[in-house]
């Protein structure tokens, strides 16, 4: 997309997340109200795996030959990723030409008026998924759920909350209750919501919200539970039982991520659902810079021979607690040295995301994260670590840190992580851009 485009719809808003509707609700009134002209529409929420809980319906969705358009943020790469269009050879990424039209009727029809750059691209989501024929539009909230720019979908088929974690306090509060208010915002009388595991305190508001507007619950380890037994992923209810493979996407959390989005596939699909579309969905599914073990690329370059590497997006304490479980997993079947290179975002709490990896780890290399301001630098960063307990060293990049990593007796279980922006950044340069 055009840089100076960009830049132009950043300007219209001093500040990159000012939570409200009102914005949007007009600028989607002048384009003709594209969101009540959409597919079915599955909306989710949540703090934690609501992108691979999309990712688990959409596989699901299109092993059933369902077109899918799919709207999540932010991008790892390139702008286009957020936008998904289902076509007659599968979905893929908007292209340019079309998503450059979409944003400048967008930006025409809101006549240079106060709107941030989150919103307008949203509503210029909205047109193209209008314009586009599809079975299912599966719709990702930016931040929150009350407020976001996605919530003026009036009635989806489906809403999803995921589980509910502390995070982007200074927009959402800074308690569980409080942030839960926000996410559960999304639901709407009469439409089903499937809600993920939460801490009582998170589902006691989900449930008030559910009663208040007569939105009917399916509740994880109430309604439906999931977990592995033998090998296989059960998914029961209290009249049916599946037994399934385990997920393709690592970690025990995707375990119940999969059963989110397969309690969410029987509302959408009901007697349609197969069991072989279920086995394809949660074995097919991918989610990239979730626990993803990068393949052979040009940053191992920079490492030793047999070095693993692997990277995650994870950016909050419960984020670091899944990734740090899932390694310990991975210790216990095949034991290295593990070295953790380190970015994140200053509105973090970087010293209760590191904390959970205390004991895992040989080493913390920690690194800028280039083109984003409000990043740590290394060495703050590493005295963040250090001060945790942990061996934490600056380096001035990924590359370096690789190196660094290099220099030991044995190859090394390497995880970048503690930003999706640190994750973008890294993508790129595996792929040599």
């Amino acid at each position: 997309m055009s840089s100076t485009l960009l830049e132009r719809l950043k300007s219209l808003h001093p500040q990159s997340i000012d939570l409200s509707l009102g914005r949007i609700e007009a600028l989607l009134h002048r384009l003709g109200d594209p969101q009540d002209h959409l597919p079915p529409v599955v909306h989710i929420a949540g703090t934690n795996g609501k992108g691979s809980t999309l990712a688990f319906v959409r596989a699901i969705a299109e092993a059933l030959s369902k077109r899918v358009h799919v709207y999540t943020s932010p991008h790892l790469v390139d702008f286009h990723e957020r936008i998904v269009l289902a076509g007659p050879h599968g979905a893929a990424p908007i292209s340019e030409a079309r998503l450059v039209d979409c944003l400048e009727r967008t930006e025409a029809a809101n006549g240079g008026a106060l709107i941030t750059l989150f919103e307008i691209t949203t509503a210029a989501a909205f047109l193209a998924f209008s314009e586009a024929p599809a079975d299912l539009l599966l719709l990702e909230t930016g931040l929150g759920g009350r407020l976001d720019a996605t919530n003026l979908v009036k009635k989806p088929a489906l809403t999803i909350i995921t589980p509910i974690a502390i995070d982007h306090v200074s927009f959402l509060g800074d308690t569980l209750a409080k942030i839960a208010g926000e996410k559960a915002g999304i639901m709407k009388p009469g439409v089903p919501c499937v809600v993920g595991r939460q801490e009582p305190e998170a589902l006691e508001v989900i449930e008030a919200r559910a009663a208040e507007v007569g939105a009917p619950l399916h509740v994880a380890g109430r309604d439906y539970d999931t977990f592995e037994q033998q090998g296989r992923l059960i998914f029961q209810t209290t009249s049916r039982l599946l037994d399934l493979p385990l997920p393709r996407l690592a970690g025990r959390h995707q375990i119940d991520n999969a059963g989110m989005a397969i309690a969410a596939a029987s509302v959408v699909f009901g007697d349609a659902l197969t069991q072989s579309a279920l086995e394809e969905g949660v074995t097919s599914a991918h989610w990239p810079a979730r626990l993803e073990r990068l393949a052979v690329g040009a940053l191992h370059a920079y490492a030793s021979e047999g070095t693993e590497i692997w990277l995650d997006g994870g950016h909050n304490e419960a984020g670091g607690q899944v990734v740090a479980n899932t390694l310990a997993e991975l210790d216990e079947r095949v034991p290295r040295p593990v070295h953790v290179i380190w970015g994140m975002m200053e509105t973090k709490d970087a010293e209760r995301f590191i904390a959970p990896f205390k004991g895992l780890v040989e080493r913390v290399y920690t690194v800028p994260i280039p083109g984003e301001p409000n990043a740590f630098d290394a060495g703050p960063l590493a005295e963040v670590a250090q001060a945790a307990g942990f061996d934490a060293v600056p380096a001035s990049s990924v590359q370096e840190a690789l190196l660094r990593s290099a220099s030991g007796e044995e190859p090394a279980r390497v995880l970048i992580c503690g930003s999706l922006y640190l994750a973008g950044h890294v993508l790129k340069l595996h792929s040599g851009r």
